[in-house]
């Protein structure tokens, strides 16, 4: 029988099935299930400081809605302070106590004074480690990348110094150069680096003429820019690599252990087949490792990573020239009409 633990930013996993942020972490029911089909580890969903800070602006107008139309009306409302992350955190507590398997937290802050904040009360909570999640919508071209990164990268030194728990880093492929951007990272201290992340983008409704959020799932061979950059990582940072966004089945998690990753992230493949779908992932996994004579996940992690492939073209864009040599081949598939 195949072993399939691994290390993942130094905590041990007894697989690389980790079920990623999601609103399915919130039922306590389905995190169970999850437990009892083999996952891994669970990462919590993300503390926003954004939305907390709307609650607390909401619930301020509200307390003083009626402040100003009559002196006998100034105290209808008592002061009441807004609760901040505390309901978060408690929700985070209640998920470690309740599972035997590691809980990574999740926290997205704007401030850098919030971001270790925050990180100082999630360790408290007793969670395993915590996944930071850096990103930043450029609105002004006076923001250059490296201002960009040289921030992002301060406030992961900051939050390193103040826990000791470890510590990930979820970045975007929205770099100039994510692979140089990954490298300060992990010089920095992460632990981790996850690979990518997904943002809900916005939409318009010609019919309404309006923006929209669509909630939509993401779509086979959405993980192929994970993939490279995986493979380019490999060997070359200290920080472990755990895979995230599209992958759907167990054939695209052994794609990425071949690359180069220590775990993968999923979440719309349980969303698609429920989280009892891990038993099945585990069991095609540990099949495959079996035909292929492989004992352990370290006998192939890597093996098609740019470092040990002869190949060395495979993960430049000289890889982009011979598809479009060759791309009369899509003919056989997708004949003109």
């Amino acid at each position: 029988m195949a072993n399939l633990s691994t290390s993942y930013m130094g905590i041990l996993l007894k697989n690389p099935i980790v079920l990623g942020a999601s609103n399915m972490v919130s039922d306590l029911e389905q995190i169970k299930k999850a437990e009892a089909a083999g996952v891994a580890a669970i990462v919590y969903k993300s503390l926003f400081e954004d939305q907390i800070q709307l609650e607390s602006l909401q619930l301020d107008e509200e307390l003083h809605e009626y402040d100003f139309r009559g002196a006998e009306m100034e105290k209808i409302f008592p002061e009441i302070e807004h609760a901040g992350p505390k309901e978060h955190l408690i929700a985070l507590r209640k998920l470690k106590e309740s599972v035997s398997i590691p809980v990574i937290a999740s926290v997205n802050a704007i401030y850098s004074p919030t971001w270790v904040e925050y990180a100082k009360l999630i360790e408290e909570t007793g969670v395993d480690g915590l996944e930071i999640n850096f990103y930043r919508v450029p609105v002004s071209a006076e923001a250059d990348a490296k201002m960009i990164e040289d921030h992002q990268v301060k406030i992961l030194k900051e939050i390193k110094e103040a826990i000791k728990i470890p510590v990930s880093v979820k970045v975007s492929t929205f770099y100039t150069n994510p692979l140089s951007f990954m490298t300060k990272l992990s010089k920095a201290g992460a632990d981790g680096i996850v690979l990518f992340n997904r943002f809900f983008q916005p939409e318009i409704d010609i019919e309404t003429e309006e923006f929209y959020f669509p909630w939509e799932l993401t779509r086979k061979g959405d993980y192929q820019v994970t993939l490279r950059y995986t493979g380019l990582l490999y060997g070359k940072i200290k920080a472990s690599v755990i895979a995230n966004r599209g992958i759907k089945n167990s054939s695209d998690v052994i794609k990425m252990i071949l690359a180069g990753a220590d775990a993968v992230q999923m979440v719309s493949a349980f969303y698609e087949n429920g989280v009892g779908y891990a038993t099945t992932l585990l069991s095609e996994l540990e099949k495959w490792m079996d035909q292929k004579g492989y004992a352990q996940l370290s006998d192939f992690k890597g093996k098609l990573s740019k470092q040990n492939i002869k190949d060395e073209y495979a993960y430049k864009r000289a890889q982009y020239i011979d598809i479009l040599k060759n791309s009369s081949e899509i003919l056989k598939t997708y004949p003109l009409r």
